[in-house]
């Protein structure tokens, strides 16, 4: 039953990193589209990223 725990934790970690890698990413791409706009991006990015790895942190606790 430990090694369950440890797959659950390895896929809350993976999708945890691949939802803020996205952020990043479409992110990255609004501020090419749209520089003036950066610093609203930017905040909206890291709200959102900071709300994912909270998630991800409670979820690793859960498991």
């Amino acid at each position: 039953m430990e090694g369950l725990n440890y797959v659950g934790a390895g896929l809350i970690v993976i999708g945890a990193g691949l939802g803020i890698g996205r952020i990043g990413g479409q992110a990255m791409e609004a501020i090419a589209r749209q520089p003036e706009a950066s610093g609203k991006i930017q905040t909206a990015m890291l709200i959102a990223a900071a709300l994912i790895e909270g998630i991800g942190f409670a979820a690793l606790f859960a498991a």
